[in-house]
């Protein structure tokens, strides 16, 4: 068994109150489940307007395919236009872990 998690820092775009926040977040987690049938949530800096941190997971029996799900998962955010990828933190536990 394989989980790869990544945790996206994202600066966002012109946002002034949390709901404008939730408008820009929201759309990204629900894009990643719909696409690669991952879990994701917002994980951190949810009372900063312009801040967000989505975290993400998934597993598999397969460790290449772990890490190609999870680079598709980091090119999407990245071509996202409404936020800025600041950092992206990716973990990856094998069966020796």
């Amino acid at each position: 068994m394989y989980v790869g998690t990544l945790s996206f820092d994202l600066l966002l775009g012109d946002v002034r109150s949390l709901k404008e926040k939730r408008s820009v977040v929201r759309p990204i987690i629900a894009e990643l489940q719909r696409r690669y049938t991952v879990s994701v949530a917002e994980v951190g800096e949810q009372n900063i307007h312009r801040r967000a941190v989505i975290g993400l997971a998934m597993v598999s029996g397969d460790a290449g395919h772990v890490s190609d799900v999870l680079d598709r998962c980091e090119r999407l955010v990245a071509a996202r236009p409404e936020v800025e990828l600041l950092s992206v933190r990716r973990r990856f536990h094998g069966d020796e872990d």
